[in-house]
C-alpha cells in the first residue's frame, strides 16, 4: 500500500511538472523543474527493484513499476504511425521488401503485440524473383473512419496503395492501387468534418508536401494535388484537426539527423505556420522524428517517433506531449529554447502507471515451435505461421509447409545462386540490445546442391548452414554470397545459433551436434542497416543446381538477453 501511494504521488509529480514545462528562456527554475522530473522518474523506476526479478526486466520498454525506458519497441519498426480507437492503440510501420506489413495493438502505449498483417504478396513483376530490395511499403499511415480501419502506403516503383478492414485483426481487403505512379511516398488520408476526404503525401527525395482531394472510400484521387509546404527533407505527413486548426505533423532534416516539425493553418491548403517541436538537443537520441501524435481517452497526449540505430534499424520511442498556445509540445524542453528533447525514462500514462501491464508483449511472439493451432489473418487469407515472421519478397507457397510434418517447418529448396536471391527466406526483426537465436534442423531430406540454415542479414547476407555436396553433408558459412565450407558432418540433425550484440555490433555463429555444447564457427561480423531495413534473423533453404531437396526446422528459439 505504501508503494502504491508513493508511485501515485511520483506519477502525479512527473505529469504535473511536464505540463508546466512551457517554452521559456533558460532559467534555473526551468532546469530545476526538468531535473526534478528526471529524478522523480528514476526514483519510481528504482523503487520496486527486486534482485530476484532483475533478470525479468529489460533495459528498455515497460519496467513493471509504472515507468518505461525508451525505446519502447527496441526493433526496426521504421516510420511508425499509430492511432487510438476507443481504449486501444494500433500501429503500422514500413516493411519495404518484407511481406506484408504487421499491425500492432496495445492497451497502454508501451506493450505491443502483432495482431495481423495487411497483405501477403505484391502481384507485380520482380517480386517473385527478389528484385525489389528497398522497394515495397514505404512509411504507411493507419486511420479509422466510418467503422473501418484504413492503411495507405506507397511503393517506390508501383504506386499508391490502400487496404481496409472492419477489424484490425483482419481480414484486410486486397490491396487496391489508388494510383499507379512511381516515387511517391508517405501518404496519409484525412476525412474532414463535412465528409470531404483528402490525402497528403510527398515524393521521392522527400518533399514537398502535397494535398489531394480524395473519394470518401479512399479508392480514388480527385485532383492533381496542391503543394502546401516546401522544407528541408519534408516528408511523413500526418494530419490532425483540433480546435479549428489543421495540423500537418511532419519530419524534416533527414533520417539520422532530423527533427519534428508541426504546421498549422485554419485552411487545409494553408498558408501554414511552422514550429519545430522536437530535436536531439543535448541527448544521444539522434533524429527524433517521423511518427504519430495520439491522445488517450482521458485527454493525455503522447508522441511516437523513430531513432536510427545500426544495426537494429529504426527503433520506436515514446514521448510525453502536451498542448500550449495551440501547439503540441513533445518531450522535455531541457535548454529552454522552446523545442522539446527526448526523454530516456518516464512514467507510463497514469491509467497504467502504477500496476505492471499484463498485456501480451512483442517478446512473447518471437520464438516458434511450429505447432501453432491458431490461425492469423494475412491480408484476406488465414495462415498458422506466426505473425512475427515475414517473407523476403513474395513467398512461393507451394514450397513451404507446416502440415507436411506436424510440429516442423518444411522449406523445399528452389534454385538460387546464393542467399540474397533465395526464395522463401523467412525472417523476423532482431529485438533488444543482446539476443540469441537458435534452430534445430533435420537435413535428411536434402538433395545434391541443397543449402539450408540460419541467417542474419542487414547490409550483408550472412548464414550458417548445411550443404549437400558430392553426396555428403557439410557445415558451411555464407558471407554475402561467398560460401566457405567448414567441416564434414555425419549427423542428420544439427542445431545452429547466432549470438547478437547490437550495441557492440558483433554477431557470432555457432553449431551443436548434441543440443548442449555450442561451438563458435566463422568470424565475428558486423552489420549495418541495408535497403532501409535493420538487422534480421531467419531461416532459409535453396539449391544451387536445381529445384529439389528440403530442410525441416523443428523449432526457432529467440531469447532476448537485454
Amino acid at each position: 500500500m505504501l508503494f502504491l501511494s508513493f508511485s501515485l504521488l511520483l506519477s502525479k509529480i512527473i505529469h504535473t511538472l511536464a505540463a508546466k514545462s512551457k517554452p521559456m528562456k533558460t532559467t534555473r527554475t526551468h532546469k530545476s523543474c526538468y531535473h526534478l522530473v528526471m529524478v522523480a522518474s528514476l526514483i519510481l523506476s528504482c523503487w520496486t527493484w527486486n534482485p530476484t526479478k532483475a533478470q525479468e526486466r529489460l533495459e528498455w520498454g515497460d519496467q513493471g513499476n509504472g515507468t518505461y525506458i525508451n525505446p519502447v519497441l527496441n526493433a526496426d519498426y521504421s516510420d511508425p504511425d499509430a492511432i487510438r480507437v476507443d481504449g486501444k492503440y494500433y500501429m503500422v510501420a514500413s516493411d519495404f521488401h518484407f511481406i506484408g506489413m504487421q499491425v500492432l495493438e496495445s492497451e497502454d502505449l508501451v506493450n505491443w503485440q502483432i495482431i495481423s498483417q495487411v497483405y501477403d504478396r505484391f502481384d507485380y513483376p520482380g517480386w517473385n524473383e527478389n528484385k525489389h530490395y528497398g522497394g515495397g511499403s514505404w512509411a504507411p499511415s493507419i486511420r479509422y473512419h466510418d467503422g473501418r480501419f484504413f492503411v495507405f502506403f506507397c511503393t517506390y516503383e508501383e504506386g499508391l496503395f490502400m487496404s481496409s478492414a472492419e477489424d484490425p485483426h483482419g481480414p484486410w481487403s486486397p490491396l487496391h492501387c489508388v494510383k499507379e505512379i512511381p516515387k511517391w511516398e508517405d501518404p496519409c488520408p484525412f476525412w474532414d468534418d463535412d465528409g470531404q476526404a483528402y490525402l497528403g503525401r510527398s515524393r521521392h527525395r522527400a518533399g514537398p508536401i502535397i494535398i489531394h482531394k480524395m473519394s470518401a472510400d479512399g479508392k480514388q484521387l480527385l485532383d492533381e494535388g496542391v503543394t502546401v509546404y516546401t522544407g528541408p527533407v519534408a516528408e511523413g505527413t500526418k494530419f490532425l484537426k483540433k480546435d479549428g486548426y489543421y495540423y500537418l505533423i511532419i519530419p524534416e532534416g533527414g533520417v539520422g539527423q532530423g527533427w519534428q516539425t508541426v504546421l498549422r493553418s485554419r485552411n487545409i491548403y494553408g498558408p501554414y505556420e511552422k514550429k519545430v517541436v522536437l530535436e536531439q538537443g543535448s541527448t544521444h537520441i539522434n533524429g527524433p522524428h517521423q511518427g504519430a501524435l495520439v491522445d488517450t481517452p482521458e485527454g493525455n497526449w503522447w508522441f511516437f517517433h523513430f531513432q536510427e540505430t545500426h544495426p537494429r534499424g529504426r527503433v520506436v520511442h515514446l514521448q510525453p506531449a502536451r498542448w500550449h498556445d495551440g501547439w503540441p509540445l513533445m518531450g522535455v524542453d531541457i535548454d529552454g529554447n522552446g523545442i522539446g528533447e527526448p526523454v530516456y525514462v518516464w512514467a507510463k500514462d497514469h491509467h497504467h502507471a502504477t500496476t505492471p501491464s499484463h498485456s501480451p508483449t512483442l517478446i512473447a511472439q518471437l520464438s516458434d515451435d511450429f505447432s501453432n493451432k491458431d490461425s492469423f489473418w494475412v491480408g484476406d487469407h488465414q495462415r498458422q505461421l506466426g505473425l512475427q515472421w515475414q517473407w523476403n519478397h513474395n513467398p512461393h507457397d507451394e514450397a513451404w509447409s507446416l502440415s507436411e510434418r506436424k510440429g516442423w517447418l518444411t522449406l523445399h529448396a528452389l534454385r538460387a545462386e546464393f542467399l540474397a536471391t533465395s526464395h522463401n527466406m523467412l525472417t523476423q526483426k532482431t529485438v533488444g540490445y543482446e539476443s540469441v537465436a537458435t534452430t534445430r534442423i533435420d537435413c535428411s531430406g536434402m538433395q545434391e546442391g541443397t543449402h539450408a540454415g540460419l541467417l542474419c542479414s542487414g547490409n550483408l547476407f550472412m548464414g550458417i548452414g548445411i550443404a549437400k555436396m558430392n553426396g555428403k553433408l557439410q557445415l558451411y558459412i555464407e558471407d554475402n554470397g561467398k560460401r566457405e565450407m567448414q567441416r564434414m558432418i555425419s549427423q542428420k540433425m544439427i542445431e545452429l545459433q547466432v549470438t547478437i550484440d547490437s550495441e557492440r555490433n558483433t554477431h557470432q555463429f555457432a553449431y551443436s551436434t548434441d543440443g548442449k555444447k555450442f561451438t563458435p564457427i566463422g568470424k565475428v561480423f558486423a552489420l549495418r542497416m541495408g535497403s532501409w531495413k535493420g538487422s534480421r534473423v531467419g531461416l532459409y533453404c535453396y539449391n544451387t543446381l536445381h529445384d529439389g531437396g528440403k530442410a525441416q526446422f523443428d523449432n526457432f528459439t529467440y531469447h532476448v538477453v537485454r
